[in-house]
């Protein structure tokens, strides 16, 4: 059974059938995307479904079913512990600290009246702890906190703004007053807030070894790919591109399209190319040594796919020069031709240049005049299948 195509990679496909030109028909479409007219006319028609346009069942709908019930598990096992281990976590207020006291010594046939006496403890808000241990807002508090911590960690730059924005976008919206005091208790500062090296202060250690070297050559797919990250202006802000290379045929195998550069859009370009590209385990990933490829989150994807991480030097150009070099065939091709007005314009023009034109169209000398689709087609005839 063929592996799905990654979502980001489906829904650029339906944008440029959307806004193709006059007399482009969809199965030329799908030609140049490498898919079959019927899969394409599929796709168009599930997103006319999401989009509330025909009638049926939305994707978002199931996807999202299956999300609550995993998340209703998770939350009460979550409010279980958090039930159980309240008066030992709990440093708002300390009585609360001595009211598992107050239950124990009644197990053991102490009055509450004498301990809270003893302990100058009022009995009100003892049983009212005793009804409920946890209260509500300590159950928000804690999962603001959870959330907040999960995108610094992912995101160490990011102040406290930014990190109530991540929050947010996981579904638990605070103030920015109530994101700095949790930040704050915990000590999650940005990294940017650190004290700054000196003019002859070095960097901190690569999270991994420059294996390539400068060698931009691989004898099989797959053993060997880079990866870097761009950024162009639109009227309405910056959009930023994430793409990886595979150094046997300079096939682009995975990208991902955002309006920010965080952690998250290196991760996608990985796993979109991993979801087209099948087994990877033991192939080299070459990056520079930018935060989003040192992030726990990629380290982590790599780990979970098998991959080896490779590093250049800080500003060597040259250790990525064959990942420079299709930036800058994308600079002056697409990038710096026109002004862009959306970033979905400019969306729709790089997925059309990588996918139609310098896919299937732009032959290259290193590869013998022809084009990555071509090469890869014909030096390993067993995968031409999956080279769509």
């Amino acid at each position: 059974m063929p592996k799905p195509y990654p979502q980001e990679f489906r829904d650029d496909v339906v944008r440029v059938a959307r806004n193709r030109g006059e007399g482009v028909t969809l199965d030329q479409v799908a030609a140049d995307f490498g898919i079959h007219p019927m899969t394409l006319t599929k796709w168009m028609r599930q997103a006319d479904i999401d989009e509330g346009a025909k009638p049926g069942t939305t994707r978002s709908e199931s996807d999202e079913l299956r999300e609550l019930r995993r998340r209703n598990r998770l939350l009460e096992q979550e409010n279980e512990v958090l039930r159980r281990a309240a008066a030992y976590l709990s440093q708002a207020n300390l009585p609360k600290r001595l009211y598992p006291l107050v239950s124990e010594l009644a197990a053991d046939g102490i009055p509450v009246a004498v301990t809270c006496r003893v302990l100058n403890l009022a009995r009100q808000p003892y049983y009212r702890w005793l009804a409920e241990p946890v209260t509500k807002s300590e159950v928000v508090e804690a999962y603001r906190a959870n959330a907040l911590f999960d995108a610094h960690r992912d995101d160490p730059e990011f102040g406290y703004r930014f990190l109530a924005d991540e929050a947010h976008a996981a579904g638990e919206a605070m103030a920015g007053r109530t994101a700095w005091r949790i930040c704050s208790a915990n000590r999650w500062w940005s990294a940017f807030a650190k004290p700054r090296r000196g003019k002859n202060g070095r960097p901190g250690p690569p999270v991994h070894d420059d294996l390539v070297e400068r060698d931009f050559t691989a004898e099989t797919r797959n053993q060997s790919w880079l990866s870097d990250i761009t950024e162009h202006r639109t009227g309405e802000g910056k959009l930023y591109l994430c793409a990886v290379k595979d150094v046997f045929s300079n096939r682009i195998v995975g990208y991902s399209i955002d309006s920010r550069m965080k952690s998250r859009l290196a991760v996608n370009a990985l796993n979109n190319a991993v979801a087209r590209r099948g087994e990877v385990a033991g192939c080299i990933l070459h990056t520079d040594r930018g935060s989003q490829f040192r992030s726990r989150r990629f380290v982590h994807a790599l780990s979970r796919f098998g991959m080896v991480g490779s590093m250049g030097r800080v500003g060597a150009a040259g250790d990525n020069a064959a990942m420079e070099s299709f930036f800058s065939l994308l600079q002056r091709n697409v990038l710096n031709r026109q002004r862009w007005d959306t970033r979905e314009q400019l969306r729709i023009a790089i997925v059309s240049w990588i996918e139609r034109t310098y896919h299937r169209r732009r032959r290259q000398t290193r590869l013998g005049r022809l084009t990555p689709i071509e090469y890869e087609t014909i030096m390993t005839p067993a995968a031409a299948g999956q080279a769509a």
